[in-house]
């Protein structure tokens, strides 16, 4: 390992590339890699479009010939669990590059990459036993009812999470018998490259799992395939309507986990230590830079007050800093773009009427190298009404928006008065109201006093403009699966015309 000055992270390489089957890749064109917590250069990325045509031409290939799909359950899933456990041999490579990659601190990518190893041992666990069914239709006849891979599918995974949110889709497409080409975000290449190679070693065939690099033009080219089979989607919701109008257009499969603006509902008995535990973990964790993050925070009148003082005084005392310290709570944004958008919806909601309890749209004071990087201060504004923009808009940033309801109608009509529908949370020790809100709220996932709670058996997914279809769980298996019933009937043909 060697320790590149600018961003004290030990790393192996810092030049990237597309990754085929077989054969070199082309690389035309190039990237420079940014640290976000100095600005400042760290690598490289190579790509070019036409990597699309080789990679889907391997995919292809590796379907035909049948070197994976052909293998028993049984093979696939020794094969998963051999890199489940690759990965936790490399969990601090893994966790530099995404820290590198997206600012979010150390301590964080690194519980991330290891608790990863769980979707592969989870997959491997689905394929040792789940078993096709068989329908009795009548006395004579019967159906096997079977699931098969689609064939050759994309991923195409988000700078947030390249690696943990990669795998969500990763394990299961592997574990369904797929050909796979993976494209990550364009300033996370690295962190892929590692589990490719994790992947290969366990056993992955040649030409079943390759990595295409690039931006935009890379990714609308690899969706509009015509021989790509499925696309599994994580990003923007406008990306993800563009994209699945690609895929559904030529009836592919596909599946999205797009934008969100979850409400978290504190109810008058709540826990105040609790709630504001949760609330503070749920909007500020990765800064702010997740799907699922609680930035809708509704509170009950009658506790405003003791809320809000209790919880401005544990972001009060949130650290921001070196990502690279196991001390720090927030690190930077993903880019200078990012941080000046947020600034901007800062500065209009205060226009709006809004009212800046904590932090605001300055610019934080760090010193070098991180006085260079894109810093914002955890933000919590006293807003009016959920109408204004910062209450409908995704942020992506570490910004709270803290709204007052006086009764349990209002609350729900509050959280679902949004576009989207990802997640939502709510504490309160009335069981009876918490299930209404779990009923009741239009969300994906909902979280009754609790926040964040996400693992591999739990299927993972939006309604409204949130997504479509489901990750993780049996579902999310299934997904990249199509089924097939085959009907057997034992007895002489049926002669309804009576010429027999």
């Amino acid at each position: 390992m060697t320790t590149s000055i600018l961003t004290r992270h030990p790393v192996s390489t810092t030049q990237f590339h597309s990754i085929l089957g077989t054969g070199a890749a082309p690389r035309a064109n190039s990237e420079v890699l940014t640290d976000p917590a100095t600005g400042r250069a760290w690598g490289t990325v190579t790509w070019d479009e036409d990597t699309v045509d080789l990679a889907v031409e391997n995919a292809v290939a590796a379907r035909r010939a049948g070197d994976w799909a052909s293998l028993t359950a049984m093979q696939r899933a020794d094969v998963l669990d051999r890199i489940g456990l690759g990965i936790a041999e490399h969990v601090d490579e893994i966790a530099q590059y995404e820290t590198l990659a997206n600012g979010k601190p150390i301590a964080a990518t690194r519980v991330e990459v290891a608790v990863s190893a769980r979707w592969w041992q989870y997959g491997a666990a689905l394929l040792r036993t789940l078993r096709d069914a068989r329908i009795q239709m009548s006395a004579t006849k019967d159906a096997t009812v079977t699931h098969e891979p689609l064939g050759v599918v994309a991923l195409v995974t988000p700078f947030n999470g390249a690696f943990s949110l990669g795998v969500w889709k990763l394990a299961p497409a592997l574990a369904a018998g797929n050909s796979v080409i993976i494209k990550p975000p364009i300033n996370s290449p690295a962190s892929t490259t590692v589990l490719l190679r994790i992947a290969r070693d366990a056993g992955i065939p040649d030409g079943v799992l390759q990595i295409v690099q690039g931006g935009t033009e890379v990714g609308q080219r690899l969706v509009e395939h015509p021989e790509v089979d499925m696309v599994s989607f994580t990003g923007s919701t406008g990306a993800a309507r563009r994209v699945g109008a690609a895929v559904s257009g030529r009836l592919g499969h596909f599946v999205a986990e797009a934008g969100g603006k979850s409400a978290h509902v504190v109810f008058e008995d709540a826990s105040v230590t609790d709630a504001v535990t949760a609330v503070v973990q749920g909007g500020f964790s990765a800064t702010g830079q997740t799907c699922v993050a609680g930035s809708r925070v509704l509170v009950h009148s009658g506790i405003a007050r003791e809320f809000t003082a209790a919880l401005l005084e544990r972001v009060a005392r949130l650290r921001l800093g070196d990502p690279a310290d196991p001390g720090t709570h927030l690190g930077p944004l993903v880019s200078g773009q990012q941080a000046e958008r947020i600034r901007s919806l800062i500065d209009q909601a205060q226009a709006d009427g809004a009212e800046v309890l904590a932090g605001g749209s300055a610019v934080p004071e760090l010193p070098a190298p991180f006085d260079g990087g894109y810093w914002m201060s955890p933000t919590v504004l006293k807003v009016a009404s959920n109408s204004v923009d910062i209450c409908q808009t995704e942020l992506f940033g570490p910004v709270l928006t803290l709204i007052e309801f006086d009764s349990e109608e209002e609350a729900i009509a509050i959280a679902n008065d949004s576009d989207f529908g990802l997640a939502a949370g709510c504490w309160t020790t009335d069981m009876s109201r918490a299930r209404r809100f779990g009923q009741r709220v239009g969300a994906g996932t909902v979280w009754l006093n609790t926040y964040r709670g996400m693992d591999w058996q739990t299927p993972f997914g939006g309604v409204k403009q949130s997504g479509i279809g489901r990750e993780n769980g049996i579902e999310g298996l299934r997904e990249f699966q199509q089924t097939k019933s085959i009907v057997q009937d034992f007895a002489p043909a049926a002669d309804p015309f009576g010429l027999a």
